[in-house]
């Protein structure tokens, strides 16, 4: 008989991670903090940083998966650890800069904050290319939430027949969201006000 106790611990403790996580920065992505007296500069300086963090994350994972492949489980773990640590780091990061800044619009090329007839004429179908990025970006950083933790603990527990199947799916929704995060913040830095 298998030994399921080690997962059947976390199993709440995913649940609601997987659940908190995206509701809090959902929460807290309409805060901003000079709604409530508090005058901060905006943390202008993150976006730049919170990207390279995500591109990190991506040659993290790939050098991950190559030190598995050769039979490293040691490194494999630390560079896995790293990478979540990565992906909590930016997480950070984008809420402290969305709590601080106005949200910039795609093509908004005065930086006005408002998106006219004139430049959604001057950026185009490239529009729909980047909502199409980041809604996707969006949509399977929610999803890999509990894969990566269920991922995670499968190894712990030692249960790396489990694990390797789980993982074959959550790595390459993680490289995406990684590799996409990179590609938003690109797409978006040219209308970002100075």
């Amino acid at each position: 008989m298998e030994d399921n106790s080690l997962e059947k611990k976390f199993n709440a403790f995913i649940i609601a991670v997987s659940i908190l996580i995206p509701a809090v920065v959902g929460v807290l992505f309409t805060v901003k903090l000079k709604d409530f007296g508090i005058q901060v500069e905006p943390l202008s300086f993150l976006p730049p940083i919170y990207a390279a963090t995500n591109g990190l994350t991506a040659i993290v994972l790939v050098g991950a998966v190559m030190v598995i492949k050769r039979g490293n489980r040691q490194l494999h773990e630390r560079l896995m650890t790293f990478a979540i640590a990565l992906s909590v780091a930016f997480l950070v990061m984008y809420v402290a800069y969305h709590m601080t800044a106005d949200s910039t619009k795609f093509g908004d090329l005065n930086h006005d904050g408002i998106l006219d007839q004139m430049e959604t004429g001057e950026i185009g179908s490239i529009r729909y290319v980047y909502f199409f990025i980041l809604i996707t970006h969006i949509i399977l950083s929610v999803a890999i939430i509990p894969l990566v933790l269920i991922t995670y603990v499968r190894a712990l527990a030692q249960r790396f027949d489990r694990h390797k199947k789980i993982a074959k799916v959550t790595f390459p929704l993680w490289l995406y969201v990684a590799v996409t995060g990179v590609v938003v913040y690109l797409m978006i830095s040219p209308y970002y006000a100075n």
